[in-house]
């Protein structure tokens, strides 16, 4: 029969060795190897509460292990997104319209502070604070980062009332069914034997042109892109020519007519995201005349455009959900061809199941197209009342 003196010469032996829970498992082996009354005796011998030694000997015996010490003790989620299910779900989709990210890295930004998120989880109905905010963001891939030298303008008075608007308009488009997609065109490209940025993997670095100069070249690539928010699918036009109004139009028209309308077949409206500069910037005359023409008139589709403000680009989602991977499938790798160009377009891919289309458009585009004021009388356009300036709509002229 073991004596409490020999269990506790025991436990003075292995003290120093056994730290916390292994201190325990050790108790409740001693207690088993006793039997009936073995809790009691192990627990006179090393000071180790009986609850304690229960508790790990459950766990021997079981090979479950819980949280807490006593009998009672409950198994309980470790973090707020085990007990709230619905948080990082909810999370997510705040940072849905909070995103940014670089068209040429794989890097990406909120825009809202912890303490922000915070509050706006907690009008959801979530108790937390801004450390599980931080800690979440983390797990979702996102980290503090240094400051780059990537500043925009300065702040534009109503710039987050409209990414509220922006954000509103997408969700009622999309609990409708109807098609939202973000355009863009991407950095002109320079095809022959340039260097393009990035590395790959190879035994030999590939030699290029000392010089970027654009008499070198073979022609100067403009590719557009058209971002179909909802089906995660691109589209992109490559140009020859030069980058106008008339160009980025047509490539949304081909779009809608081969793509668009079998994608959407009941859909009478589209929702278009768009920078506030650019060939399709807002102040231009031109676009918005050609979207009346080519597309509206001719499909007979009712387009809403909602513009990101000034300085705002790297938040329209064609940037970091598109043009980005496109970016870093050619990384390293010089664009010879129009059609090396073309494969690796159509080759980008991602997790999340990106999909990509490309084609060639060489017709001419002419610079400088005169829109007159009656031609802008005739539009069929209308403000919305939020900031009509940068969100309008065009309906077809009956």
């Amino acid at each position: 029969m073991i004596t409490e003196e020999e269990i506790r010469a025991k436990y003075t032996l292995l003290r120093p060795h056994l730290k916390g829970r292994l201190r325990g498992l050790w108790a409740a082996a001693e207690a088993a190897n006793l039997g009936r009354g073995g809790i009691k005796r192990v627990a006179a011998a090393t000071g180790l509460s009986r609850a304690c030694i229960a508790a790990r000997l459950r766990e021997l015996r079981t090979g479950e292990r819980r949280r807490g010490l006593g009998p009672r003790a409950k198994r309980g989620p470790k973090f707020s997104e085990d007990k709230d299910p619905t948080l990082l779900p909810d999370l997510e989709q705040l940072l849905t319209d909070e995103v940014a990210g670089s068209p040429v890295m794989d890097q990406k930004w909120v825009r809202s502070s912890t303490r922000r998120l915070r509050d706006r989880l907690r009008e959801k109905g979530h108790h937390v604070g801004h450390c599980t905010v931080y800690r979440l963001l983390k797990k979702l891939g996102f980290a503090l980062r240094a400051n780059q030298k990537r500043r925009g303008g300065s702040r534009c008075p109503g710039r987050d009332e409209q990414f509220r608007y922006i954000a509103s308009q997408r969700t009622l488009f999309s609990e409708a069914g109807l098609p939202v997609i973000s355009v863009d065109t991407k950095q002109k490209e320079l095809i022959g034997e340039f260097r393009n940025p990035g590395e790959v993997w190879c035994r030999q670095a590939a030699e290029v042109n000392e010089h970027d100069f654009t008499s070198m070249a073979e022609c100067r690539a403009v590719p557009f892109g058209i971002y179909d928010v909802q089906r995660n699918e691109g589209h992109v036009a490559i140009g020859t020519s030069n980058d106008t109004p008339a160009f980025a139009v047509n490539a949304l028209a081909r779009w809608w007519e081969q793509e668009g309308s079998a994608r959407y077949p009941r859909a009478g409206q589209l929702l278009i995201l768009a920078d506030c500069g650019g060939t399709n910037g807002c102040r231009f005359r031109a676009w918005k005349l050609n979207l009346q023409e080519k597309v509206c008139d001719r499909f007979g589709l009712a387009i809403a455009v909602c513009h990101y403000p000034p300085g705002c680009s790297k938040w329209n989602p064609i940037e970091h959900r598109l043009f980005s991977q496109i970016s870093m499938n050619w990384a390293g790798r010089p664009l010879r061809t129009l059609g090396l160009m073309l494969g690796y377009i159509r080759g980008t891919t991602t997790k999340t199941g990106l999909k990509v289309t490309a084609y060639l458009d060489e017709d001419v585009y002419r610079k400088g197209q005169k829109v007159t004021r009656e031609d802008l009388d005739r539009l069929n356009l209308t403000p919305h009342a939020t900031h009509p300036r940068w969100n309008y709509t065009i309906s077809p002229r009956r």
